[in-house]
């Protein structure tokens, strides 16, 4: 009982992450520890989908049977409990104190760092190359500027799915974000005020089929390449702190600002963070093998 309510406050961070810029439910399942597993659920849940298509029931039902239920209940639960749980102030408190809170987050995730370094066994000089390519990807990718469609095709909204999704399971990169930079966030809301069916559905389409297969190209990455996968997720961890960093121009431009009285109440929370971050690491140590 205890796990399963533990699963759920993961469900809940997972949930409540996607609203944070630099933050994606990958980012929160990777420092619980959980991504391997949850990566693996994803891909499964999809073969079976296509085992069901394939009207292959024998090869369906004993995928489902194999299906961790309680972990995929609790974190399902989780996840749909956040914006009722108060997932919607974050977007408020980034409108209101945006500084101080992105130097929370900045904090809190770069403190966090070590915890998924802990889960990668080989730390070569080779594989420090994979965390500094995903760096500067994710680096990149956060300093894009949006884009601006003006009546997207059907297939546009089948793509924006399908990456935007794949954005939410990898660490650092928002799936919101990204709708943002393809120009596609603004009409597909437009969509879901107006209950554009016909949008909503192929957006759908796109998003399942980009989740489940990325999922299973992920399990497989992991299975076969475990630490230099791991190495670029951290990297790309690691790179969307650009968009965390409090002092942000406009434009998304990473800005220095001046040593004046106004700074200090923006550096204690991002030592907030990084006490609170630096507490789970030394657990993390602690519990690891």
């Amino acid at each position: 009982m205890w796990r399963w309510a533990g699963h759920v406050l993961e469900g809940i961070a997972i949930g409540a992450a996607n609203v944070i810029p630099g933050v994606s439910g990958g980012t929160m399942a990777l420092l619980f520890g959980i991504y391997d597993r949850l990566i693996g659920v994803l891909g499964d849940l999809f073969r079976a989908g296509l085992d069901l298509v394939r009207l292959d029931t024998g090869s369906f039902r004993e995928r489902l049977t194999s299906i961790p239920w309680g972990f995929v209940s609790a974190i399902g639960a989780g996840v749909l409990i956040a914006p009722v749980a108060g997932a919607q102030l974050i977007p408020d408190a980034l409108d209101r104190w945006p500084e101080l809170s992105r130097s929370l987050f900045f904090g809190l995730i770069l403190g966090s760092l070590p915890i998924p370094l802990l889960r990668i066994a080989d730390r070569r000089s080779m594989l420090l190359a994979w965390v500094v390519a995903g760096a500067i990807l994710a680096w990149y990718l956060v300093g894009l500027q949006p884009l601006e469609l003006e009546n997207p095709s059907l297939v546009a909204y089948f793509l924006a799915g399908a990456v935007a999704i794949c954005a939410m399971i990898l660490p650092g990169v928002s799936g919101a974000f990204l709708l943002l930079v393809l120009g596609m966030y603004k009409p597909l809301f437009e969509a879901i005020e107006a209950t554009n069916l016909p949008v909503i559905a192929v957006f759908g389409l796109g998003a399942g089929l980009g989740l489940g297969s990325f999922a299973i190209l992920l399990k497989w990455l992991l299975a076969r390449y475990h630490d230099a996968t791991m190495s670029l997720l951290v990297g790309l961890m690691a790179g969307s702190l650009r968009s965390l960093w409090p002092w942000l121009a406009d434009e998304g431009s990473v800005l220095f600002p001046a040593w004046t009285a106004d700074i200090w109440p923006v550096i204690l929370w991002g030592l907030v963070g990084l006490v609170i971050a630096g507490g789970m690491t030394v657990w993390e140590i602690r519990r690891s093998p």
